[in-house]
C-alpha cells in the first residue's frame, strides 16, 4: 500500500496511527509535522543563510588585513598581500605584453586622425595588452607638452566616441574624455565591452540573449580569469604607454571612469601603484548586495576581503575621488529573440544611494587619515552625470579649468563601433581558446606532486589535493555544528520496505532532507549495505523512490535497489526552485563558497546518521547518481571516506570543454545553468582527476548514447584517463563505464552489479 498523500493528510494520519502495528516513525526519532515543500524551504534556509554570513562577512574582514601606517612605505609593503590576492581573484595573472607606443589605426582610404579640436588631435589607437588580445579607442593627443596622462573609461553602454564627444549619444556635460583633452591632458579611452547580445549564439543551432559581457563572463571564470581582469590589463596596458611616454616627458597618471568605467578605475588603481590620482563615478557604495547585480560583476571570494572601501584602501594615500553620480542602470536581461531562448541569468543595476555611498567613504576615510592623506580623498555629491568641474580639477590636479571649448571637428568617419566590438568579442574568446588547449599541462603541473606508485602514497600524497578541492574550488563551510534531531514520517508501506521522510539539522537555517527505504525482513543484529541514490536538477527524493512512479529519467531505480535488499537513501539537493536557486550561487561565489559546500555538510550529517542505525554497515555505503547527481557524485564521494564508491550517471564528461566550448551544442555557454561556474577549475581539477581521487574506492561511469550532455567521445575520452590510473595502481578492476543505447537516464544494469560486486551484497 502507498501512504504517500498530501503533507497535511500525512499529519493527520500520523495522529491515527500511533501505537498500531506499522511504524509512523523510524527508530528513535522525532515525528517530521512540517506541512511545506520540504525542498522549498531547504532552499529557503541557505538563503537566509547566506545573507547572514554576507553580513558577517563585511564585519569580519579586518581579519585579512594587518595595516602598518608608521609610514607610507610601511602601509604599501603591508598591503602587498592583499594587493596580490585581489589580482587573482580579477584574473589578472598573464603577463602583459611590452607597450612602449600604441599603433595608430589606419588605411589607404583614411588617417588615423577622425578629428581635431583647439589644442588636441584625435586618433583611432590600438594597443596589444595580451598575446592577440587588443586594446582599441581613442588618443586624444595635445599639440603641446601634456599636464597630465589619462586613460578615461567609459560605460560598458557608451563609445570612446561618445565619450570624446564626436558621437551622440552622451550630454556634454558628461564628456569627460574631451573637458580633459581640452585642458592639456593625454587621454586614452578604450573600448569595453557592451551588454547586448549579438554574438553570444551557436549560429544556426542555438540563438540567445546572453550578454556579452556574461557570456565572456562564464567563459573565464572556469579558466581563473575574469573579463573584469581582462579590461583592466587593457587599461593597465594604457597606463604602461604612458610610463614609456614619461620618460620622456614626465607628468602625472591619472584614471577616471563611469559605470563600468568606474568598476575599472577602482580596481585598477588599487592594483598598480604608478596610478597617482583616481575617480570613480556612478560605482563606489556598499557591495553586499553584489549578488543583485548583473553576473559579470560576481568575484569569486570578493566579499570576505574586500568591499569597495577595502579595495580603495589599496590605493591611499594616492589620490581617490568618489563622484556620487547618477550610475548606468539596466533592467535585467536582453530580451529573448525567440521564445525558449531566455539563457541569461538574472541581475540588474541601480545607481547606488547617496547614503551607501557616504557610507563606503566613510569607511575608507579612517585609513586616509591614519596616513596623514585625508585631503586625498574627496567625495563629491549632488551629480546628475560624471565628470564635474570639481572631480576633474581634483584628478589633474588644476586650481580651474578651461572653458569647455566647441566639439571636435571631425575630418573622418569613425570606426565602426560594431566592428571593433566584435573583435574585441573574438579575441578574447580566442585568448581563453589558448587557455583551454594549455589547461591539461596547467593541471598536469598542479598535480605533480602526487604518487600513484602505490596505494598507500597515493592515499598520502593526495591529501593536499583533496583539501585544495574542498577550499578553493568547493569552497569550504565548519563541519556540521549542532545536533542532527531527526524528525521521520513513513510515507510507504511496500510488500518489500517501508519508506520515511528524514529531516536533519545541520547548521542554523540548514538541514537535510531525504526519504529513507528500510527494506522489510531485517534479522536482529543484521547489518545492510547502503546506496545513497541522487536526482537530478529539479529533481525530488520520491522521484527516484516512488514504487508506483516510473519517472523516464530514473525507472524507479532507489525502490528497485531496496527490492533487491539494499537500504536506500534518496536526498533531497538544493538545486530546485529554477532561478531562485541559482541565486545562491550569486550569493555564494563571493564568500568562497557554492552549492555544494552546503551538499557537503548535508552529507556529512546524514552519513553520520545512516552509520548510527543499527541495521547498516557503515563500511558498505555507496553513493549512485544521475545528472546533477552524477555532478554530486564526482565531488562529494571524493571528499568524503566514508563513501565505499560512486557511481555518475549521465553526467561524467570533458567538464572544461562542457564549459568553454563556444562550438559545440552541449556547452554551458549557451544555456541558463550559470549555476555551473566554479572558479580556475581548469587548472585544478578535471573530471578524470575529481575521479582519480576516489581512488582506492570504486568509481564508475554510466551513459546512454542518446544522452544530450555531451557526445561519447567527450565521455571516453575523459574516462580513459581514468581506467589508465586505476590500472597502473593495480586496481583495474575498481573502475568500470558502461555504454547503453538509450537516453539521459538510469540504466541500472551494470550499475546494479557493481554496487552488488563492491558492497558485497548478494
Amino acid at each position: 500500500m502507498n501512504l504517500k498523500s498530501s503533507c497535511c493528510g500525512l499529519v493527520a494520519a500520523l495522529g491515527v496511527l500511533i501505537g498500531a502495528s506499522a511504524q509512523t516513525v523510524l527508530l528513535d526519532t522525532q515525528p517530521l509535522e512540517s506541512t511545506g515543500d520540504l525542498a522549498a524551504e531547504m532552499v529557503e534556509g541557505i538563503h537566509r543563510y547566506l545573507d547572514k554570513a554576507t553580513e558577517a562577512a563585511a564585519k569580519d574582514r579586518s581579519q585579512y588585513w594587518n595595516p602598518d601606517y608608521g609610514s607610507h612605505g610601511a602601509y604599501e609593503r603591508s598591503v602587498a598581500p592583499n594587493r596580490e590576492r585581489l589580482k587573482t581573484l580579477l584574473g589578472v595573472v598573464d603577463e602583459r605584453r611590452p607597450l612602449e607606443s600604441l599603433e595608430f589605426v589606419a588605411t589607404t582610404d583614411r588617417p588615423s586622425i577622425v578629428a581635431r579640436a583647439a589644442g588636441y588631435d584625435i586618433h583611432e589607437v590600438r594597443w596589444e595588452s595580451l598575446a592577440g588580445v587588443f586594446g582599441e579607442g581613442l588618443l586624444l593627443q595635445p599639440r603641446s607638452p601634456p599636464t597630465a596622462r589619462i586613460v578615461a573609461i567609459p560605460d560598458a553602454s557608451w563609445s570612446p566616441e561618445m565619450l570624446a564627444g564626436i558621437e551622440n549619444g552622451v550630454p556634454a556635460n558628461a564628456q569627460f574624455a574631451r573637458r580633459l583633452a581640452e585642458n592639456g591632458c593625454q587621454v586614452v579611452v578604450p573600448t569595453l565591452i557592451d551588454r547586448t547580445a549579438r554574438w553570444t549564439g551557436l549560429s544556426g543551432v542555438l540563438r540567445t540573449n546572453l550578454p556579452h559581457r556574461e557570456f565572456l563572463f562564464r567563459m573565464s571564470y572556469e579558466l581563473g580569469r575574469h573579463l573584469i581582469g581582462y579590461e583592466i590589463q587593457k587599461v593597465l596596458s594604457a597606463v604602461d604607454f604612458f610610463e614609456a611616454r614619461n620618460r620622456e616627458q614626465a607628468a602625472p597618471v591619472g584614471i577616471i571612469g563611469y559605470g563600468e568605467g568606474g568598476l575599472l578605475a577602482l580596481y585598477a588603481a588599487a592594483i598598480d601603484k604608478r596610478v597617482s590620482s583616481v575617480v570613480v563615478s556612478g560605482y563606489f557604495q556598499e557591495r553586499e548586495g553584489l549578488w543583485q547585480e548583473t553576473i559579470d560583476r560576481n568575484v569569486w571570494a570578493l566579499l570576505r576581503e574586500f568591499g569597495d572601501a577595502e579595495t580603495a584602501r589599496l590605493i591611499a594615500p594616492r589620490r581617490l575621488i568618489v563622484e556620487a553620480s547618477r550610475g548606468p542602470e539596466v533592467s535585467g536581461q536582453p530580451p529573448a529573440p525567440e521564445p525558449n531562448a531566455n539563457r541569461a541569468a538574472s541581475g540588474r543595476l541601480v545607481s547606488p544611494s547617496i547614503d551607501s555611498v557616504r557610507f563606503e567613504v566613510g569607511r575608507v576615510r579612517q585609513t586616509y587619515d591614519l596616513l596623514g592623506a585625508a585631503n586625498h580623498l574627496a567625495l563629491v555629491e549632488g551629480v546628475d552625470a560624471p565628470g564635474t568641474e570639481d572631480a576633474l580639477r581634483l584628478l589633474i590636479p588644476a586650481t580651474s579649468l578651461r572653458p569647455a571649448a566647441e566639439v571636435p571637428k571631425e575630418l573622418a568617419v569613425p570606426a565602426d563601433g560594431d566592428k571593433r566590438m566584435r573583435r574585441q568579442f573574438d579575441q578574447i574568446v580566442a585568448f581563453n581558446h589558448s587557455l583551454v588547449r594549455d589547461s591539461p599541462h596547467r593541471r598536469d603541473e598542479f598535480w605533480s606532486k602526487a604518487d600513484n606508485s602505490s596505494i598507500e602514497a597515493w592515499k598520502d600524497t593526495t591529501k593536499f589535493y583533496r583539501e585544495h578541492l574542498w577550499n578553493e574550488v568547493i569552497g569550504r563551510l565548519p563541519s556540521p555544528d549542532r545536533e542532527a534531531r531527526t524528525r521521520t514520517r513513513r510515507i510507504y508501506d511496500h510488500a518489500d520496505f517501508e519508506g520515511f521522510e528524514v529531516v536533519l539539522d545541520v547548521w542554523e537555517d540548514v538541514f537535510a532532507y531525504g526519504v529513507i527505504l528500510v527494506p522489510k525482513g531485517l534479522v536482529p543484529g543484521e547489518r545492510r549495505p547502503v546506496v545513497v541514490a541522487q536526482h537530478g536538477l529539479e529533481g525530488r527524493p520520491t522521484d527516484v523512490v516512488d514504487p508506483d512512479s516510473d519517472h523516464r529519467a530514473y525507472h524507479r531505480y532507489g525502490a528497485r535497489l531496496a527490492q533487491e535488499g539494499f537500504v536506500v537513501y534518496a536526498p533531497q539537493n538544493p538545486y530546485i526552485g529554477r532561478d531562485r536557486f541559482r541565486q545562491l550561487h550569486r550569493k555564494a561565489h563571493p564568500l568562497k563558497l557554492s552549492l555544494y559546500s552546503f551538499i557537503v555538510g548535508q552529507h556529512q550529517q546524514t552519513l553520520a546518521w545512516l552509520k548510527s542505525l543499527p541495521f547498516v554497515d557503515p563500511d558498505r555505503i555507496g553513493f549512485y547518481g544521475l545528472s546533477y547527481g552524477g555532478k554530486t557524485a564526482v565531488r562529494i564521494p571524493p571528499l568524503l571516506d566514508d563513501y565505499a564508491l560512486s557511481i555518475c550517471s549521465a553526467d561524467f564528461n570533458e567538464w572544461v570543454w562542457k564549459n568553454t566550448s563556444t562550438t559545440d551544442r552541449y556547452s554551458y555557454l549557451f544555456t541558463r545553468e550559470y549555476d555551473m561556474l566554479e572558479f580556475n577549475f581548469a587548472n585544478v581539477v578535471n573530471y578524470a582527476e575529481l575521479a582519480t581521487l576516489m581512488a582506492p574506492r570504486p568509481f564508475m561511469v554510466e551513459r546512454g548514447h542518446s544522452d544530450g550532455v555531451a557526445p561519447d567521445e567527450w565521455v571516453a575520452y575523459e574516462f580513459a584517463k581514468v581506467r589508465r590510473f586505476y590500472n597502473q595502481l593495480g586496481l583495474g578492476d575498481r573502475t568500470e563505464i558502461e555504454f547503453f543505447n538509450g537516453p539521459h537516464e538510469i540504466h541500472g544494469k551494470v550499475t546494479f552489479r557493481f554496487l552488488r560486486e563492491h558492497l558485497d551484497w548478494e
